[in-house]
């Protein structure tokens, strides 16, 4: 398939160009630094871009079949840098009648709050990442208020362990814990070929 990848030199975006590449997709990653981007392969376009920035996203999106999402942000006071681009990005799908739009957010969002533990939920979360959280909320409302075939997936605590492919996934309030980077990326791509979550909010845990 043609994608087009976002958040490709973060933690979870690294492992998912990778595994993408593996799979012979074709990609292409929109970043800030194309420098940042390690992986080479003849299937793979770097871009340089921003999802603030309109434009960049309208040249982008002509041919992509599926849309990836695994941005982060490292700031930690308010801002809305992921819900603004976000919306940005759905709005340039919407003008290629693109549909497929599968997203990585976070365990402890929405109706999932009480799934990431006392220490996470009741102490960072309010303490240190308070404002990531308001925005991660804001991007997951405007995700599920737009048109496009979405899956939200919910990671727990994120590890940098190996892909295994055995994990938890799916709507019941029992999935917790933490689960690899690599696996979550294996997740997101099984939904390329699956309708099971459309419009849905998996959560993915070990």
């Amino acid at each position: 398939m043609n994608l087009l990848i976002f958040g490709a030199t973060g933690g979870t975006g690294k492992v998912l160009l990778q595994q993408a590449l593996d799979q012979n997709h074709r990609i292409t990653a929109l970043v800030r630094n194309p420098d940042s981007v390690t992986a080479s392969h003849p299937n793979l376009t770097v871009v340089k871009g921003d999802i603030s920035d309109s434009p960049s996203l309208l040249k982008v999106m002509p041919n992509q079949e599926a849309v990836l999402s695994a941005l982060g942000v490292k700031v930690l006071k308010s801002n809305t840098v992921l819900s603004d681009g976000t919306a940005n990005i759905l709005r340039a799908m919407s003008q290629f009648g693109i549909k497929r739009f599968i997203c990585e957010t976070s365990l402890g969002l929405g109706d999932s709050k009480d799934q990431m533990g006392f220490f996470f939920g009741k102490i960072v979360v309010p303490f240190f990442l308070k404002s990531v959280f308001v925005d991660k909320e804001r991007q997951e409302k405007i995700i599920m208020e737009s048109n496009a075939e979405w899956i939200i997936v919910r990671p727990g605590g994120l590890t940098d362990g190996p892909r295994t492919g055995i994990y938890r996934s799916g709507l019941s309030k029992d999935i917790t814990g933490q689960i690899s980077r690599a696996d979550v990326a294996d997740f997101m791509l099984k939904q390329l070929s699956s309708a099971t979550y459309i419009r849905k909010t998996p959560a993915i845990s070990y």
